[in-house]
């Protein structure tokens, strides 16, 4: 396995530098990469290797959304409080509504089918987001009205909206007998604790810190052990009440930022250098699970039902946008900000045809979802990383005063 992973990263080194070369993001090689080393394709990665793919993700995804708190300062947050709450769930429910309405008629599924289908469309992608956003509040691009934080703080409620609802369209396609109002009442529970959780660790780690000392890099470890326990840990938790794993994590970060700010610097410092490593491994692995084949079923009607999703999305990033003080060009960003697809669609595109497959039942709706779960990462991924980078460089002003240069900030540049 050592070897898989080194041979991994070797080429995902190589073909990042060549796309780059070419103007294009990184991870869209990263993904090509994936695809073609991937066992839909040439199977180029042994099952050993494979195996860890889900942890790797897993540790890719704590170190960006930690990133993400500990670049979330108070005062920005403050400015985009409110909208950044209905940026946590409206997109989504717009996304899911559009493509409940429409998939029918495209796709030939029932109305629950295509509510499930818009259900895993309906989460955008952290790791394509993050990092970006964090470059440019670091970069001082938008700065002056908060609109790199907004996104990083509604994304990751968003996610947690399209997971429950995904998790509860399932149920109901089941016969489990779940109660919608219940379900519903789950997602502000689930924020809460998850909230207050992240505020109780990110307190905690502040006085651990300050009373041991040990070594920034011992700190970042101790904060990648906890977070990952913390995400690993979801599903048991979540036995006896809702918990937004996520939220709690990038909470953890925004926490030691505010009172801490020194080690928040630090910690943002090493954070940036270990992203270098496990974004080669994260893209790869997410490419890894685009079945190409089967995301080429779709075909026009698939990619359609994707398409009015996203303008569904897009409209509702408007409506939540309006008495906002954000400009066009700035509206602009935000939508296309909140387009990309890729992490949570790997992770919970097959869902729905495994829960057909326990159940006994027909698996052809499960299999369309899944094709068009896979034909969303190949479309929005690489062509949604392009654009925000674009937007993020054409339609943001950079601040008067932008932030002064730091240690985090050095590191995030050593990243890209």
């Amino acid at each position: 396995m050592a070897i898989g992973i080194a041979e991994l990263i070797l080429l995902g080194l190589i073909v990042e530098w060549a796309v780059r070369k070419i103007k294009l993001p990184g991870l869209v090689g990263l993904l090509i990469l994936g695809v073609a080393m991937g066992p839909h394709f040439f199977n180029q990665i042994n099952p050993e290797t494979r195996s860890v793919a889900a942890d790797w993700r897993m540790i890719a995804l704590v170190v960006i959304l930690l990133r993400a708190g500990l670049e979330m300062s108070k005062e920005a947050l403050a400015r985009v409080g409110f909208r950044a709450a209905l940026m946590a769930f409206v997109p989504c429910i717009f996304e899911v509504a559009a493509v409940t309405l429409f998939a029918p008629m495209l796709l030939g599924i029932t109305r629950l089918e295509a509510a499930m289908l818009g259900a895993v469309l309906g989460a955008v992608s952290p790791a394509v987001i993050v990092p970006l956003m964090i470059r440019f509040i670091q970069e001082g691009r938008g700065d002056d009205k908060g609109a790199p934080t907004l996104i990083l703080a509604g994304a990751s409620c968003d996610d947690a909206v399209a997971i429950l609802l995904c998790g509860s369209f399932i149920s109901m396609y089941t016969g489990a007998g779940v109660s919608i109002a219940k379900q519903a009442a789950h997602l502000p529970i689930s924020i809460i604790t998850g909230i207050c959780a992240g505020i109780a660790a990110g307190v905690l780690f502040c006085r651990f810190f300050e009373k041991f000392n040990p070594r920034a890099t011992k700190r970042v470890l101790i904060l990648l052990g906890v977070s990952v326990i913390i995400l690993s840990f979801q599903r048991y938790i979540e036995r006896y009440f809702p918990f937004a794993s996520l939220l709690a994590i990038m909470t953890m970060g925004f926490i030691i930022l505010e009172k801490r700010e020194h080690f928040a610097h630090e910690l943002s410092s090493k954070l940036g250098k270990i992203w270098v490593f496990a974004q080669l491994l994260l893209f790869i692995f997410v490419g890894t699970e685009v079945n190409v084949p089967v995301a080429l079923k779709a075909g026009l009607a698939g990619a359609a039902v994707i398409g009015i999703g996203l303008i569904g999305r897009s409209i509702a990033v408007q409506i939540c946008m309006l008495g906002s003080g954000f400009n066009a060009k700035e509206r602009v960003f935000l939508g296309v900000s909140y387009l990309p697809k890729a992490t949570v669609q790997a992770a919970i595109g097959a869902a729905p045809l495994a829960a057909m497959k326990a159940g006994n039942m027909d698996t052809g709706p499960g299999e369309i979802i899944l094709a068009v779960a896979a034909m969303s990462i190949l479309l929005t991924a690489p062509l949604g990383s392009v654009a925000i980078s674009w937007a993020g460089r054409n339609l943001l002003t950079v601040s008067e005063k932008p932030p002064n240069d730091s240690p985090a900030r050095s590191a995030a540049m050593e990243s890209r």
